[in-house]
């Protein structure tokens, strides 16, 4: 749960974190995060003396190394399209979308259970995304693609059977050749901006490693400690702190229909954590009962 919460609090700072890389557009921004976190996890590995975890790695396991990599790389493309184009509020309303799909995902592919009251949050959320897709006035087009991009990503994380640093390790080594080969081709055509706007830009650039790899690693340790479905529930911090920062710090105007429905969104999150700490409690009475039973009269 602690992974979780620190994966989506980082996460929502990253508003704040992208515009700071223009000039750089998109894809240039997507490869330099895949080459410097693909630095970043090998010097970690190699610190780790973890490589001999990759000898043991089956083809279905690269084939869902692959496919993640690929998802996780659309994710962070349209992310950087969606807030350097001005629209964090659309990019927030993709991250409220995303919960449901993780939660969709949890119960037909994984068979996680749902008490009552989770199904209610559940439907008062879906609720909730409706009234926003349709009363909102825009196609949430951007939204639908960030939500189920990395929806499909948490799924196929779930399934792969690596630590968190090897996986994390393995998605970034996929997809370097590209990355890597789009940016000599991008600054051998005089169109890149590393080497064109001082060694402050440079060192943004370099810094997105970081910035992608440490909430990555904290998601991946999240995934396969707790259930999908309250994975997905707790990234709700994420698009709250980006609405806030859109409407707060860059002054994006954001029309009442949105305030409605992310205030029903999080009632939806709210009743969601109550019931988990519910349980929890419940359990722990439980434990007690069972280690201290009462004595006999």
């Amino acid at each position: 749960m602690i992974y979780g919460l620190l994966a989506y609090l980082l996460w929502g700072l990253f508003p704040a974190f992208f515009p700071l890389l223009m000039p750089a557009g998109p894809l240039e921004i997507l490869a330099h995060r895949i080459v410097w976190t693909a630095v970043i996890m090998a010097i970690v590995v190699t610190i780790r003396k973890g490589w001999q975890e990759f000898r043991g790695v089956d083809r279905i396991t690269w084939i869902r190394v692959i496919a993640a990599a690929i998802f996780i790389a659309l994710n962070w493309l349209f992310y950087v399209i969606t807030v350097n184009s001005g629209n964090v509020t659309e990019a927030a309303l993709g991250y409220f979308i995303n919960p449901l799909v993780s939660v969709l995902f949890g119960v037909v592919l994984f068979r996680e259970q749902l008490r009552r009251l989770q199904v209610l949050s559940v439907l008062i959320a879906v609720a909730a995304v409706l009234f926003l897709a349709v009363l909102g006035g825009q196609p949430p087009i951007l939204a639908l693609t960030l939500a189920f991009t990395f929806g499909i990503y948490g799924a196929i994380k779930k399934k792969v059977n690596m630590s968190a640093i090897t996986s994390l390790t393995a998605e970034t080594l996929v997809l370097l050749p590209v990355a890597l080969g789009y940016l000599i081709w991008l600054e051998s055509s005089g169109d890149g901006t590393f080497f064109n706007n001082g060694p402050s830009h440079a060192a943004l650039l370099i810094s997105a490693g970081l910035v992608t790899a440490l909430p990555l690693l904290l998601f991946g340790y999240a995934a396969k400690a707790i259930p999908l479905s309250t994975v997905g529930m707790l990234q709700y911090i994420t698009p709250t702190m980006q609405m806030l920062w859109a409407v707060v710090v860059v002054n994006e105007y954001m029309e009442q229909t949105r305030w409605v429905g992310f205030i029903i969104i999080w009632v939806a999150v709210t009743l969601y954590l109550w019931d988990i700490l519910r349980q929890k409690r419940r359990a722990l009475n439980r434990r007690d009962r069972h280690k201290h039973p009462a004595e006999p009269s």
